[in-house]
């Protein structure tokens, strides 16, 4: 069955509103295919704009992807060079399409260790598509999930010294307001592919109540059918936040 078959299935009163994906798996496709990792990151690029166009089809409000954490920068200098540079050249390639796509583009994480000029540029490059009001993609660029917490705390800290919160008022929806992701609602999806099954850093203070979707796909194979049957299966599942 192909992917737009599958869409039909989708209720759309249970579809998620937001789905965050962890794309694992592009260096073992590489070793797999005997090529170079740069091979299989860009390989991940391509299916990354396939499966923003069938989030897109399938009518899905927010769009988080993991692009490059914290702790991608302890790989080799070549291959984080490759990375940024294939990062920023897919942003800007692809903008046109975003915008004609009704896409609202985002970059959330630490704006450290990025060149000025780096962070200027995907900012001009996405405020091109923020009067946009249909799929909300955030990518997250430089982004780990502790830092975010570290982040948002300096932040708190400076407002209560300067009076302008009070400490005793501090509850779960003012901290997740100091996120990255303020005012983004929280996953109710996380998909991870490659077979690992772990977080990895990646939105830890927003997935409490996430459900997990594993698969040993590596992130270049994983395909619009794949990313519908994860949403079908999601809403299958009952969700009882603890309740019982």
């Amino acid at each position: 069955m192909n992917y737009k078959e599958l869409i039909k299935m989708i209720n759309h009163e249970r579809m998620p509103k937001h789905i965050a994906i962890i794309m694992d798996g592009n260096g073992r496709w590489a070793d797999e295919h005997n090529t170079k990792r740069v091979i299989g990151h860009k390989e991940g690029a391509k299916t990354v704009r396939r499966i923003v166009e069938t989030a897109v089809e399938a009518g899905l409000k927010y769009l988080t992807i993991y692009a490059f954490s914290t702790e991608n920068w302890q790989r080799s200098k070549q291959e984080v060079n490759y990375l940024l540079k294939l990062i920023m050249d897919s942003l800007v390639k692809e903008i046109d399409d975003l915008i004609t796509n009704n896409v609202n583009i985002r970059f959330i994480g630490s704006k450290k260790e990025l060149e000025k000029s780096y962070n200027k540029k995907v900012l001009n490059t996405c405020k091109t598509s923020w009067n946009n009001d249909g799929l909300h993609l955030n990518v997250a660029m430089n982004y780990g999930g502790r830092r975010e917490l570290i982040d948002a705390f300096k932040l708190m800290s400076d407002d209560i010294i300067s009076g302008k919160i009070e400490a005793e008022r501090i509850d779960d929806e003012m901290v997740s307001n100091y996120l990255y992701t303020a005012y983004i609602p929280d996953p109710d999806l996380i998909i991870r592919t490659s077979g690992e099954k772990r977080l990895s850093n990646f939105l830890v203070w927003q997935s409490v109540y996430s459900e997990f979707w594993f698969t040993k796909t590596l992130w270049p194979d994983f395909s619009r059918e794949e990313f519908i049957q994860s949403i079908l299966d999601f809403q299958n599942r009952k969700r009882r936040y603890g309740t019982r």
